[in-house]
């Protein structure tokens, strides 16, 4: 075999990798998006499968503090492949963890879900106090809470993402 006809197999075999690669990325969408929180009365960061995303108040410029197995067991990292631009509805960055997972950001903090949060809406992390204080990453942007509704017997979430989005 010539190495002009291996070098243009090898050209061929890449290319169809990174396609594959990026339809598989563009077909599960956004890694972070926003949605109307109506328990905080925020615009809240969610993660694809609509889970809310927090912040350590503690943790910037690069200083870790939820590095335990205690810690990670409650607070799951937002993790991205090494290499990999994490895309959302807002603009995102990534860092180095101390166990050398890339972790993204949101404005220079290190995002995570909270174990508590079972479904889509939840915020039972926000306010949570241990070496810091956890909050929902939010956009700043404040919305007008809803009032509770008067029927108990709906499951909904706590999130509103006007679109129809499906969260």
């Amino acid at each position: 075999m010539s190495r002009t006809l291996v070098y243009a197999v090898a050209g061929v075999v890449s290319a169809a990798c990174l396609v594959v690669a990026t339809a598989a990325s563009a077909a599960s969408g956004p890694l972070v998006r926003t949605a109307q929180s109506a328990q905080l009365g925020a615009t809240v960061l969610i993660d694809r499968h609509g889970h809310t995303l927090y912040d350590l108040s503690v943790e910037r410029k690069g200083r870790f503090i939820c590095t335990t197995s205690s810690c990670l067991s409650f607070w799951h990292p937002l993790v991205v492949a090494k290499g990999t631009k994490p895309t959302g509805q807002v603009a995102l960055s990534t860092i180095k963890r101390p166990d050398g997972r890339i972790q993204v950001t949101y404005k220079g903090a290190p995002l995570y879900t909270f174990v508590q949060d079972a479904k889509v809406g939840d915020v039972k992390g926000e306010g949570f106090k241990d070496v810091g204080v956890w909050h929902a990453a939010s956009t700043g942007v404040k919305t007008t809470p809803t009032p509770p509704p008067t029927d108990t017997t709906s499951g909904g979430g706590g999130y509103s993402t006007g679109g129809g989005s499906g969260y």
